[in-house]
């Protein structure tokens, strides 16, 4: 998600930009970048859903020791995702106070968005990647060396062409579809969007009612990157988007997927809805020009019973769940259900 002309957003159409800056840190180091503990600072926003893959990732991987994280304000201005939340306004690893400094740093004067997430290599404080596709993958396949104990294997190989194809419908009308619709400028664009949004949940609903995940009977990236635009649904994209067929907490089957992605250690231990509501009704000011954050939806029903555990599954397959979240990584209890 990008930083940057915040009063753009809803008055011209949506169009995802591809990440600009897309090396890759890899086991062999063939792109200059090689895994190293302690070397690298992932900067992620809890309120927007590309980057917030990656700290899911990080968490059910167990990288939280080998890969540091940075969490900016939800609240960006034109200048870049700041650091607001840290003392003197600052990171404390890399001592900048905007993400623009670190893609300064890559390349002066880059014409594009500031975006989340975003990997930095903290000693000479230069952008790496912003490739908010191929850096969770890249989690799971070539850090495995630092990959704790029992780490689960979420983009397991004999199922990868399965996993890339549901990953694809899932970006196109889903991930991306959220977008279109909300910030669409006019009725045709809004509603060609809102239909294919709401004919792939019911074809994802009609997918998960015999299955717990979407793939195997383990979690995958492919649950990881549909969990994070359930999460925000009724939230933000019902309301504020204009999603609004129907809530998530109105179809049984996804409601109770999520539920249980939620209640899984590693999901909702990363969700902070404060900085989601936040970040969506009052920097998306060509949509919500007043500002005005919603009191609503209830929280408390991510905490009920979702028993999709009478459907099978293991959730981490031969591996064990990550434990608790590291206290400063905690959500404050604000943002929690």
């Amino acid at each position: 998600m990008s930083g940057g002309g915040n009063t753009a957003y809803g008055r011209k159409s949506f169009q995802r930009s591809k990440a600009h800056f897309a090396d890759r840190i890899t086991a062999d180091g063939r792109e200059g970048w090689p895994v190293e503990a302690g070397r690298y600072r992932l900067v992620a926003s809890r309120a927007c859903p590309w980057a917030s893959r990656a700290v899911v990732s990080r968490r059910l991987l167990g990288l939280e020791d080998a890969l540091s994280l940075a969490i900016p304000d939800p609240l960006q201005d034109d200048r870049s995702w700041r650091f607001t939340l840290d003392p003197d306004d600052r990171d404390p690893v890399l001592g900048i106070r905007f993400l623009s400094e670190a893609y300064d740093r890559r390349e002066t004067d880059y014409p594009g968005g500031v975006s989340v997430p975003a990997i930095v290599d903290v000693p000479s404080g230069r952008l790496v990647t912003n490739d908010y596709q191929s850096i969770t993958l890249d989690l799971a396949t070539e850090w495995t060396a630092l990959h704790r104990a029992g780490a689960p294997d979420l983009y397991p190989e004999p199922l990868r062409d399965e996993i890339d194809a549901v990953m694809a419908e899932v970006f196109e009308d889903v991930n991306n579809g959220v977008y279109r619709a909300g910030f669409a400028t006019g009725q045709q664009e809004y509603e060609e969007a809102c239909a294919r949004l709401f004919r792939r949940l019911e074809l994802l609903g009609e997918r998960l009612a015999g299955q717990r995940y979407l793939v195997g009977d383990t979690i995958t990236e492919a649950d990881i990157r549909l969990f994070t635009t359930l999460v925000r649904f009724d939230a933000v994209y019902h309301g504020h988007f204009k999603c609004n067929r129907w809530k998530l907490t109105e179809h049984q089957v996804l409601w109770a997927y999520a539920r249980d992605l939620y209640q899984t250690p590693g999901f909702g231990d990363t969700v902070d809805f404060d900085h989601i509501k936040r970040h969506y009704y009052q920097v998306h000011s060509g949509i919500n020009p007043t500002g005005i954050v919603p009191l609503g939806p209830d929280l408390s029903g991510w905490l009920t019973p979702h028993h999709r555990q009478e459907l099978g599954g293991r959730p981490f397959g031969d591996g064990t769940p990550p434990g608790p979240p590291a206290q400063a990584e905690q959500v404050p209890a604000h943002g929690r259900p």
